[in-house]
């Protein structure tokens, strides 16, 4: 069976959406692919981002090949998830689409953080069925 692949948007792909894109591969790769990109992109990925993803789960974005990546870097996805920075996307075909609606912690506290990155691994608790089920744990706006 061929894993749906999932797009984690957001304006400058430097912080929210690397940290949904590489919480997905630790916490639900077996159940779906994440990518992620950005509209207006920024030259690296947040250092903090970097930084707390390396001390809490040992996720080392980096090695793991992540970098800043705008909309045409993406393959074709079947799920859009953006972040909550209102960002107009451009067309990108998709059977599903919701938005986090996450604050950007970028400046913030490590705290602050912790916060986001904790609402984020919440939405993957229970990604591990089927098609179905990611549509109705993960894709769910609450």
């Amino acid at each position: 069976m061929t894993k749906p692949k999932i797009a984690f948007i957001c304006t400058h792909n430097a912080c929210r959406s690397q940290i949904a894109e590489a919480l997905g591969k630790k916490l639900a790769g077996d159940v779906f692919e994440s990518y992620s990109a950005g509209t207006h992109i920024k030259d690296e990925i947040n250092p903090d981002a970097i930084r707390l993803l390396k001390k809490i789960y040992g996720i080392d974005m980096q090695a793991s090949g992540q970098s800043n990546k705008t909309l045409d870097a993406l393959p074709a996805v079947d799920g859009v998830v953006t972040m909550g920075c209102g960002v107009k996307c451009p067309y990108l075909p998709a059977k599903w689409r919701v938005d986090w609606g996450l604050n950007d912690p970028t400046g913030q506290t490590d705290d602050e953080f912790i916060k986001v990155i904790k609402q984020i691994e919440k939405k993957y608790s229970g990604a591990q069925g089927s098609d179905q089920a990611i549509a109705a744990l993960i894709f769910s706006a609450k």
